[in-house]
């Protein structure tokens, strides 16, 4: 199945499909929804049904399921075999009621949220939320609303526990641990499961916690489960009780900038000297397209809740005397903080180390950062023709001749396995410093042969001092005996031979050929790393 053509702008691309993908975007969601509602995977169960058999049970019009049906297969989410409609792997996993990984209920609670989306409009005006819950809702209405909100939060907390647990399998984790607005207590029972020399405090809301009570009774772990009843915006009722390990799992978006920081105090003040922080939620730097629309749902359907960027989460973290990692990326749409009084802890965690680099990265301002093998690195001899035949930088320093030629780079790229592939964007001077700061740090995460490659004919002096005559001499390299910049001299991967083209396609990404002026431009660079 294609990605969903909605989810990737790509500059590049000036033909109107963009916009009308993005209109007809719920039409996706529509489809999903109505699916889940009807309970329709469960019912496919355990080897397919026919039109008819689903239509009778359904109770609606055959012809009209059958564009209903073709509609999820396309979606990939159903299949069909001969005159059997199945589930697909992924709906199977996720979609049938009663398997661990279920995430229906959460499905539905965006459903929910959906129809508050028609309110955006009053919201940027009013500059916050203008829908709220009756001021005196009924007790249970109330019970319910919370209920179906957490069974959606359990959806997805388990398979995020599942994430998250490898990172500190190193750590013997003992002790006691803090789960703070722990909801239906999916983040701390993982983590019980999985160290069982460790027992959990569940601190939320008094009305929460007696849900959460009955979702722990069905984990066969209150033996090792209590319970705090309190407002994390109020101070902790703790009594200087400390902790081993305080998580704070998709939470900090929920609050406004000062009811944070004092969330963040009150889990540094209760956390012990060797503890462990884990911060789990959004953030902006990572999976933006989802960060930022996610901060408009808070804005819609909260009372100042916001999508925080990890930057700022890690001052205030500074601040209160705890050293940090950088934003650790899931698989998914969420990402890690990990955050200790001691930064010996940290270096414990079982953390990949491409993970951590591709964070830092990312910050630094590229469009995209991608891994690729060096195999999909494409090299060709005309590569080097187009710059000699074409280009009237040819001849400048560190572009050809004086750059690798194509046979040397195929002998370079035989000393790696790994690359880093870097997508950004004019001017050229201002991407190429971006590189050599990423080179940077690769080498600092303990990528000590990294090596990049930019785009274009060196930039960073301007003009450069070069003699323009030809009376300068060069080295064997192609620098100038009095470049001022030969330590952040870097070739270009089309001086070096690269088809940046073929790269940059092999590695799922998209770049075109300029067909009129003033069309946006894309920068490529490369870095060698293993």
């Amino acid at each position: 199945m294609r990605p969903l053509p909605y989810l990737k702008y790509d500059p590049q691309d000036t033909s109107p499909q963009y916009l009308e993908d993005l209109t007809c975007a719920y039409w996706f969601s529509e489809v999903l929804f109505s699916a889940v509602e009807w309970d329709l995977f469960t019912l496919l169960e355990p080897e397919g049904k026919s039109l008819e058999e689903i239509a009778q049970v359904l109770k609606v019009s055959s012809p009209a399921l059958k564009r209903f049906l073709e509609a999820l297969c396309t979606l990939g989410l159903v299949s069909r075999y001969r005159d059997l409609f199945c589930n697909t792997a992924m709906a199977q996993k996720y979609l049938v009621k009663g398997k661990e990984s279920y995430l229906g209920d959460s499905i539905l609670w965006r459903r929910f949220l959906a129809s508050h989306w028609g309110d955006l409009k009053a919201c940027l005006k009013a500059g916050g939320r203008v829908s709220f819950p009756p001021a005196e809702e009924d007790p249970r209405c109330l019970s319910s609303r919370i209920h179906k909100f957490l069974r959606a939060m359990d959806n997805v907390a388990k398979i995020k526990v599942q994430e998250l647990l490898p990172m500190v399998e190193e750590i013997p984790l003992k002790g006691e641990l803090l789960d703070v607005g722990a909801g239906s207590g999916a983040m701390a029972a993982g983590f019980l499961r999985r160290f069982p020399s460790l027992t959990a405090t569940l601190l939320d809301l008094p009305h929460v916690l007696e849900h959460t009570k009955e979702f722990m009774r069905g984990r066969n772990l209150e033996d090792r489960v209590k319970y705090l009843p309190a407002n994390v915006l109020e101070a902790w009722p703790l009594k200087e009780h400390k902790f081993n390990v305080i998580i704070l799992s998709n939470l900090i978006h929920t609050y406004g900038e000062e009811e944070v920081s004092h969330i963040l105090a009150q889990a540094a003040f209760a956390l012990q000297d060797d503890g462990l922080l884990i911060i789990h939620d959004f953030f902006l730097e990572h999976y933006p397209e989802k960060a930022v629309l996610f901060d408009l749902n808070m804005l819609i359907n909260t009372y100042n809740g916001k999508v925080y960027s990890s930057e700022w989460v890690r001052q205030k973290l500074l601040s209160l005397g705890l050293s940090s990692t950088e934003t650790i990326p899931l698989g998914t749409d969420t990402a890690v903080i990990f955050a200790a009084p001691q930064e010996d802890t940290l270096m414990n965690l079982a953390l990949d180390l491409k993970a951590r680099l591709l964070a830092k990265i990312k910050k630094l301002g590229f469009r995209e950062a991608r891994f690729i093998p060096v195999e999909a690195v494409k090299v060709s001899e005309w590569v080097a023709w187009r710059c000699r035949f074409g280009c009237d930088h040819y001849g400048s320093p560190h572009c050809p001749p004086y750059s690798p030629s194509p046979k040397e780079t195929r002998e370079i790229l035989k000393d790696y396995t790994q690359a880093l592939l870097l997508e950004g964007e004019p001017p050229t001077r201002d991407f190429q410093l971006k590189v050599l700061e990423a080179e940077g740090e690769a080498m600092r995460a303990g990528f000590y042969k990294a090596f990049a490659f930019w785009a274009g004919p060196c930039s960073l002096c301007q003009p450069c001092p070069v003699d323009k005559e030809g009376n300068i001499r060069y080295n064997a390299v192609g620098r100038t005996r009095i470049c001022p910049n030969a330590q952040k001299a870097r070739p270009s991967m089309e001086g070096a031979g690269i088809d940046v083209f073929e790269t940059v396609r092999r590695a799922g990404l998209s770049l075109k050929t300029l067909s009129e002026e003033n069309r946006f431009i894309k920068h490529f660079g490369l870095i060698l790393l293993k």
